[in-house]
């Protein structure tokens, strides 16, 4: 006779957001978590998506609870083109349509621009943190910000237009771009001849 705890499968849960949500606040009781240093198993897809607004969507429905948001935004890692959420213990994969993050305000302060994003991260544009942008193409810039460990932040327009009107032409790589500095870094956003 065969011994049913031998034949029978185990079959492992699929990931939801709560049980994800719960190994979260239990990890981050201490601080920020550590994601960078957590590398658990894959354990599949969750229907969750960051669309380019940077409204956070589970299984087709806004999320809104700004905490949770908050909480899951400290659990995203980035990995070969692709995001996770992790906690020590499970890796489930989410969809981004752009960048997780929105930055939603920038203060200038002596020679630093110092951005906040839609889920209260705050970062100072410099060589760890650098502004970049990209033309889509209709002509119309996306700029962004590096947050922390390869994830970004989109600059909103509002915030964007005021970087833009303190911008100043500077000469970079033999022409002329207008941009910004940061961190003792310049951050070209385009070049002269182009406008």
């Amino acid at each position: 006779m065969t011994d049913r705890s031998e034949t029978q499968n185990t079959v492992k849960p699929a990931p939801n957001a709560d049980g994800l949500a719960a190994a979260a606040r239990a990890a981050s009781k201490k601080g920020p978590p550590p994601v960078h240093l957590w590398n658990p198993p894959f354990c599949g897809d969750l229907d969750m998506e960051i669309r380019t607004d940077g409204t956070w969507f589970y299984q087709g429905t806004p999320m809104g609870r700004e905490a949770l948001v908050k909480l899951f935004a400290s659990i995203l890692k980035l990995e070969e083109g692709k995001y996770f959420l992790v906690t020590p213990v499970e890796k489930v994969g989410i969809r981004v349509e752009d960048a997780p993050f929105i930055a939603v305000d920038c203060v200038a302060e002596g020679s630093d621009l110092t951005f906040t994003t839609n889920v209260g991260d705050t970062v100072t544009a410099g060589p760890e943190n650098p502004i970049r942008v990209q033309f889509a193409s209709d002509g119309e810039p996306r700029p962004y910000v590096h947050v922390r460990r390869g994830l970004e932040a989109r600059i909103d327009r509002k915030t964007f237009y005021r970087l833009v009107d303190i911008a100043e032409p500077v000469p970079h790589e033999g022409e002329d771009w207008l941009g910004l500095t940061s961190g003792g870094v310049f951050f070209p956003i385009t070049r002269m001849a182009d406008l």
